[in-house]
């Protein structure tokens, strides 16, 4: 028998830290949660994706009464991304959250299982390390890769 430890390398920083880019990145983030519709959680995400080609493309949660027929900002964003922009890959993505009182989570939160399966097929299309940025109240985590979000991930077809 093996026993092991899996390291994450998360990086807490503020805002201010963070490249011009970046800093963008986050607001279009942070914005999309202005557009979430969530009527039954009340718990609004969005998520910007950053494309190489520089585009950010935006998405944002989408509640059913059908439940689970809704989708995650995460997945929105990706899919949306994808769909326009099959050939370029993804450099970053920033994930913002507002809670029931409508107000910017306090501390950062992570993609659901499914988005960080979604998201990791994106990376590996990528061909290299896409960036994460979680967004909280006071400050941001950042991670090396979406698969540093999934480390025993299912990756092989």
């Amino acid at each position: 028998m093996r026993t092991f430890d899996i390291v994450v390398p998360v990086k807490a920083v503020d805002f201010d830290e963070l490249s011009i880019q970046e800093q963008n990145l986050v607001e279009i983030a942070r914005d999309a949660t202005y557009r979430s519709y969530a009527p039954y959680s009340h718990f609004r995400v969005g998520a910007a994706i950053l494309l190489e080609n520089g585009e950010i493309v935006a998405g944002s949660n989408q509640e059913n009464v059908a439940f689970p027929s809704g989708t995650c900002a995460e997945r929105t964003a990706c899919f949306y991304a994808h769909s326009q922009y099959p050939d370029v890959a993804f450099k970053a993505i920033a994930i913002a959250a507002r809670g029931i009182d409508e107000l910017p989570v306090a501390s950062p939160v992570a993609p659901c299982g499914a988005c960080r399966q979604s998201l990791l097929e994106y990376e590996m299309l990528a061909g290299h390390d896409v960036k994460v940025f979680l967004i909280g109240r006071k400050e941001i985590f950042t991670l090396p890769s979406i698969k540093s979000l999934l480390p025993l991930a299912f990756t092989e077809f």
